[in-house]
């Protein structure tokens, strides 16, 4: 086994080499053909939204990311690209309003993951599994008047 000992100014070798201008082009220009691949799958699957492909660059590293910020998570900075990339499971969706009472209940369907991201880099496809069935309440928003009654 070889072993890579301490390189110019107290840095690992292997930081050494994988800061080289021609380790990084490379890097670069693998991140960009896995980016290009990831955004050809993903306008294959596009229904609606804003789901993207971005690359990002690290100090050393590059990276190759799925986002889908919209209107129902761009809020809480929760991104639902997770459920895109690795699948959901069903749930049931109770909207009340604001005494608590239900007004409306329908069920969101399970939903296989597209792999996107693992396709594009040929890594083996990686599931989290399919949950059991869970239930989520959302409360109606009440419109506000301008300060007046009719």
């Amino acid at each position: 086994m070889a072993y890579i000992y301490k390189g110019v100014d107290g840095k690992k070798m292997s930081e050494v080499i994988a800061s080289l201008p021609e380790v990084q082009d490379e890097i670069w220009e693998r991140t960009f053909e896995i980016a290009a691949r990831a955004e050809a799958l993903l306008v294959q699957h596009r229904v609606e939204g804003v789901a993207k492909i971005d690359m990002a660059k690290g100090d050393i590293d590059a990276y190759v990311v799925l986002e889908d910020r919209n209107a129902t998570n761009v809020r809480k900075s929760n991104n639902s690209a997770a459920s895109i990339e690795l699948g959901r499971g069903g749930y049931t969706v109770e909207v009340v309003n604001e005494r608590g009472q239900v007004v409306n209940e329908y069920e969101v369907a399970p939903a296989e993951g597209l792999h996107i991201l693992a396709e594009a880099s040929r890594l083996p496809k990686r599931s989290r599994g399919l949950r059991a069935a869970t239930e989520k309440r959302i409360k109606i928003k009440r419109r506000k008047r301008n300060g007046r009654r009719s």
